[in-house]
């Protein structure tokens, strides 16, 4: 029997929109809680093994270590915005359980395993990047020296074994899906853009996309695209329908869903039978054909990073997109009755109040249904990280969030004040959902869907932490302003 082992996406802020494939760890305007698929895989090769996904199921850090009496081996997946606190757990839980064999993987620990191995002495190892089969072959007995893509002490000295290949037969590994009816309860997970309860799950990994800030492609998945047969995806697809009654729409969460449109409209070709609601991210550059086979097989919504309305922006991020090909995009999907959801970005290099106003404009051009306004985060491993560090772009001692949780802006350039950004997010918000055409569409959609109770709960989180940023930037103009007049003076 391997070592029974505990795969944890740790208890951390109230709200906070995380797990093992969430594409921005921190709290949000509206609670959401995406699922930790990358946990799942191993979770699924390894007999007695348990999955335990904290926030959206309330568990806390003494209820995990209660768990853990009952466990071996810990794998838990870390962020660099909850990285500060899972050290400390790992260090209390290993006081407690002394036997404990603890591994961490994710993002952080694939872009410092040194920084990781030192800062905690109670971590065992360490996975960097692509991490299924590492964990597996040491839960089931291998030695630490013998498993490709993993870190740890030696001696007192780290050591860093070669890279792992990355997982090329996707088709091989276990169905996601087995293991979310095992372990989670799907009714917790929610999205405000996605009918609820959703499933979500992969059919691809790695992007091939350039884009600067990104930080999947850049350290964990890659930017080799890799692809399950289109026959795998249908077959999970149809045993989940069965396995989910209930579940109102499946959400595939690759990087870049229909990147290839052979491959996208064969694969719609083997969903259309199902008859199911889906939905998936897509770039701009998806052309109508490839849409209105999405569409007739079941696709309603596309989560689409437009990012910015600025050109200039565009290529300073290596977005491979033009302004002029979302707005094609965007017609396409409104003319096909495709729902789009669409992500900007604030503060990416090259931003002005200029190039924020042109965003904005642009954004209500679009007129899209829902969107979601972040500040641009320069997380390590990543381009854009080391772009504003070269330039000493970066402030706030690279504080991303606040205490709660909060999106802190931690990048800063000349002319462009950090709390200027954070502002603007709000009227961003505002200017864009206070349309009267864009209010009533959100309303008359949860009388539709029956789901006004979500939404009213919905309001209030938004308005809540639409006051809390509000707050923020009243404090650090305030902080500030002394500094400025000493300067004057």
């Amino acid at each position: 029997m391997p070592l029974k082992t505990l795969f944890l996406n740790p208890p951390s802020f109230e709200n906070f929109d995380g797990g093992a494939s969430s594409r921005w760890p921190a709290t949000r305007e509206i609670e959401s809680y995406w699922y930790p698929v990358w946990l799942a895989y191993p979770a699924g090769m390894l007999e007695g093994s348990r999955l335990l996904d904290a926030n959206p199921h309330h568990v806390s850090w003494q209820q995990v270590s209660d768990i853990l009496k009952d466990y071996e081996f810990l794998v838990l997946f870390t962020s660099t915005i909850g990285w500060s606190g899972d050290l400390k757990m790992a260090q209390v839980l290993k006081e407690t359980h002394p036997k404990l064999k603890i591994a961490f993987v994710g993002p952080p620990v694939t872009t410092d395993p040194d920084k990781a191995l030192n800062d905690c002495h109670a971590i065992d190892f360490v996975c960097r990047r692509e991490f299924d089969f590492s964990i597996v072959e040491y839960a089931n007995g291998k030695p630490l020296d013998e498993i490709l893509g993993i870190s740890y002490r030696r001696n007192g000295q780290v050591v860093h074994n070669p890279d792992r290949p990355q997982v090329e037969n996707l088709d091989a590994l276990p169905w996601v899906t087995d293991i979310y009816k095992r372990d989670l309860d799907v009714t917790k997970y929610n999205v405000p853009f996605l009918l609820h309860p959703f499933v979500s799950l992969y059919s691809t990994r790695g992007c091939p996309a350039q884009c600067t800030f990104c930080l999947w492609p850049q350290t964990l998945s890659g930017h080799a695209w890799r692809k399950r047969s289109t026959d795998d995806v249908a077959a999970e697809m149809a045993h989940a329908k069965e396995l989910f009654p209930h579940v109102k729409e499946f959400f595939f969460d690759d990087d870049t869903f229909n990147i290839q449109k052979a491959r996208t409209i064969e694969l719609c070709s083997k969903l259309k039978p199902l008859g199911l609601t889906w939905s998936c991210t897509s770039r701009v550059t998806t052309d109508y054909e490839t849409l209105k086979a999405m569409r007739e097989a079941g696709c309603r919504l596309l989560i689409v990073g437009f990012e910015s309305g600025d050109p200039q922006i565009l290529k300073n991020i290596k977005k491979g997109a033009t302004v002029e090909r979302a707005r094609d995009f965007a017609r396409d999907c409104h003319k096909l009755g495709l729902t789009i959801h669409g992500d900007f970005i604030l503060g990416l290099p090259g931003e002005t109040k200029e190039s924020i106003r042109n965003t904005i404009n642009f954004a209500k051009t679009l007129d899209v249904e829902t969107i979601q306004v972040s500040i641009a985060h320069a997380f390590p491993g990543t381009e854009l990280f080391e772009f504003a560090r070269a330039n000493g772009f970066i402030t706030n001692e690279n504080k991303m969030t606040d205490e709660g949780g909060h999106q802190l802006a931690h990048i800063e350039y000349p002319g462009l004040p950090a709390e200027y950004v954070l502002e603007m997010v709000n009227k961003f918000y505002d200017e864009y959902f206070f349309r009267p055409k864009a209010a009533w569409r959100v309303v008359s959609k949860a009388i539709a869907n029956r789901d006004l109770k979500r939404l009213y709960i919905e309001s209030k989180s938004f308005l809540k932490l639409r006051s809390e940023r509000n707050r923020m930037v009243r404090e650090s103009k305030a902080q500030k302003e002394p500094a400025a007049a000493n300067a004057q003076a």
